[in-house]
C-alpha cells in the first residue's frame, strides 16, 4: 500500500485512540481508502480502519456504488482504490460555493496566462514532451523538473476552475437546465 495513511500509527499522544473513538467504521474505511493510491486488498484496508474485513468490503462496495473507489473485482481478494475523479469533483464543487463566477473566470485567465509562457518558453503544448535532462547541470535539471511539474499542476487546476465555472454557474449542475 502506498499513501497517506489517516490512522496514526504511533500512538504515544493517543491520536489513533481518538480517531478511533470518534469516528464510526463508515467513516474510518472512508478515510483509509482516500489515502489510498493503489489497488489494495479490503482485508489490508480494514487492518487500517480497525474493522473486520467483511464489514470493510460492504463500505466499499458501497462506495464503490457512490462512485468515491474503484473495485477491481477481476483480483483475488477484491481489491479497491480511490477514485481521483470523485475528489476533483470534490474540489470543484468547494470552489464553486467559495467563489464567484466573475472571481472564478479571473482565475482561469491568471492560469492560462501561466500555461502560455510555459509553452512558449519550452516550444511546446505538452508539458511531457518535454526532456528535463538537456541540461548537464544538476540545478538547471532540478529547475526544469519543477517547472514541468508547476505547468502540470496548472494545466490541471484550469480544467478544474472550469469545472468549477460551470458548477456555479448552473446551480451546480453541469448543464444548463
Amino acid at each position: 500500500m502506498s499513501g497517506f495513511d489517516p490512522a496514526p500509527q504511533n500512538d504515544s499522544n493517543g491520536a489513533r485512540k481518538r480517531w478511533m473513538a470518534e469516528t464510526d467504521t463508515f467513516d474510518r474505511v472512508y478515510d483509509v481508502i482516500l489515502s489510498i493510491t493503489t489497488p489494495t486488498p479490503y482485508g489490508d484496508i480494514a487492518d487500517r480502519a480497525d474493522c473486520s474485513a467483511n464489514t470493510a468490503k460492504k463500505h466499499l462496495d458501497r462506495l464503490a456504488e457512490m462512485g468515491v473507489v474503484h473495485k477491481d473485482e477481476q483480483s483475488r481478494p477484491t481489491r479497491y482504490e480511490r477514485d481521483d475523479g470523485y475528489l476533483e469533483w470534490q474540489e470543484a464543487r468547494r470552489i464553486a460555493h467559495e467563489l464567484t463566477v466573475d472571481e472564478i473566470i479571473d482565475r482561469v485567465a491568471d492560469l492560462e496566462a501561466q500555461r502560455d509562457a510555459y509553452e512558449q518558453r519550452f516550444e511546446t503544448t505538452d508539458p511531457a514532451s518535454v526532456t528535463v535532462f538537456e541540461v548537464d547541470d544538476h540545478d538547471a535539471v532540478h529547475e526544469r523538473m519543477e517547472a514541468v511539474s508547476d505547468w502540470q499542476a496548472t494545466t490541471r487546476d484550469i480544467r478544474l476552475y472550469e469545472l468549477a465555472r460551470q458548477l456555479a454557474q448552473n446551480d451546480g449542475h453541469l448543464i444548463p437546465a
